[in-house]
């Protein structure tokens, strides 16, 4: 076989008409070997694209003894666990990274993320939305919104209560996955399909949405958006916002760089540069006009935020008399200039 993007054997939950609701990949491979992806192709029939292909218990021993066979023990002894399990089996096969056509190939996706195997950005999510259904997350599992109600009563009638967690359609990123070195005082504010680097702490109000993250050691106790990539050593302070977009369809990828400070109540919708701090309370959206000032706090110009982004060393503040908001920087008038010049 030819080179694959990627591959996983998931355990997942379907609904009464045999929809998936979610799958669960406990050991997702990118770039797999072609040998192994060869025995699996063998056993199952896989001839090529981007498959969910269905896997019933019976083929597990089989299919884990010819992967051990041919050196692979630890997806073959994943395979061999799973021909115990008494849910709904399937591997995912990713021939190419192209947007995804089904529920498992978008749940692969969101693994790679939370795995740390691709950073946001890195593959493609386009259509992401429709192939994952909205779903009631309980102590017992995913449940079909239509079929909640006779779940619960089943679950009375029984003794029991049946504990709805949430109504999403992303899951909660530790009920899959928890990556070494972070701290996460609340879990539910940290979907699947974020990307939280090692040493990164998010605190009771901090939230990480999918295909967004921490590159290091960081400390979120705001809000990282869809699309926002936080570099290392950065402090998102507590009730900020980051307005990125997804990076597909020509839209801004809204990333921040190493050692920077996003106060309290801030938020910005430009990318920024390293070592850059935003007054607590101050939103910085692209079309705002900013006073440019140099390292002797002279007015340079005014500018429109966009034309700032990326720049690093930057201090963003409001001025208290006049209301203006205005960029502090350590450059004189001259070298202000020429950054403006070489950056348009």
């Amino acid at each position: 076989m030819s080179e694959c993007f990627s591959l996983a054997f998931g355990i997942g939950t379907q609904n009464s008409a045999g929809d998936w609701l979610e799958v669960f990949y406990p050991q997702p491979l990118l770039n797999p070997e072609p040998a192994l992806v060869k025995v699996i192709a063998e056993q199952l029939g896989y001839t090529g694209g981007n498959q969910a292909i269905a896997l019933a218990t019976s083929q597990c021993g089989t299919l884990g003894k010819q992967l051990e066979a041919a050196g692979f023990a630890e997806q073959g002894a994943l395979a061999t666990q799973l021909e115990g399990s008494d849910r709904p089996l399937v591997v995912t096969i990713l021939a190419t990274d192209e947007a995804p056509s089904s529920t498992p190939e978008a749940y692969l996706k969101l693994h790679l993320l939370s795995h740390r195997l691709v950073k946001p950005h890195q593959v493609v999510l386009a259509g992401i939305f429709p192939l994952l259904p909205n779903v009631a997350w309980t102590n017992q599992g995913a449940i079909d919104i239509s079929e909640l109600p006779q779940r619960q009563l089943a679950a009375r009638m029984r003794g029991e209560t049946l504990n709805v967690h949430g109504v999403d359609k992303f899951p909660n990123m530790t009920d899959y996955v928890v990556p070494s070195g972070v701290r996460i005082a609340d879990t539910a504010r940290v979907r699947l399909g974020a990307y939280v680097g090692e040493g990164t702490t998010v605190m009771h109000e901090g939230f990480i949405n999918f295909n967004a993250g921490t590159a290091g050691t960081s400390m979120v106790e705001g809000r990282i958006s869809a699309g926002v990539f936080v570099g290392k050593g950065s402090d998102l302070g507590g009730g900020c916002s980051t307005m990125g977009t997804l990076s597909g369809g020509g839209n801004i990828v809204i990333s921040v760089g190493e050692g920077c400070l996003i106060g309290a109540n801030a938020g910005i919708g430009i990318p920024l540069g390293d070592r850059c701090t935003v007054e607590a309370g101050l939103y910085i959206t692209a079309g705002i006009k900013i006073a440019l000032l140099d390292d002797a706090d002279k007015l340079v110009k005014v500018i429109k935020a966009r034309e700032l982004a990326n720049q690093s060393d930057l201090l963003f503040r409001r001025n208290s008399q006049t209301g203006a908001i205005e960029c502090k920087t350590n450059k004189s008038a001259i070298q202000l200039n020429e950054m403006l010049h070489a950056h348009n």
